[in-house]
């Protein structure tokens, strides 16, 4: 089963900070896409 999140991305100084809307969780990175992968895995074990 797949599940769809939103999730939001802002920079912060020298991070992207990414937030899942619905689940409050948090995650950075210093890329874009480095804030998308680490959030992904954050809601991943969120769930677990």
């Amino acid at each position: 089963m797949k599940l769809h999140f939103t999730t939001t991305i802002h920079k912060e100084r020298k991070y992207f900070v990414a937030r899942c809307v619905e689940l409050g969780v948090v995650s950075q990175g210093k890329t874009i896409e480095e804030a998308q992968k680490n959030i992904a895995v954050s809601i991943f074990l969120y769930q677990c």
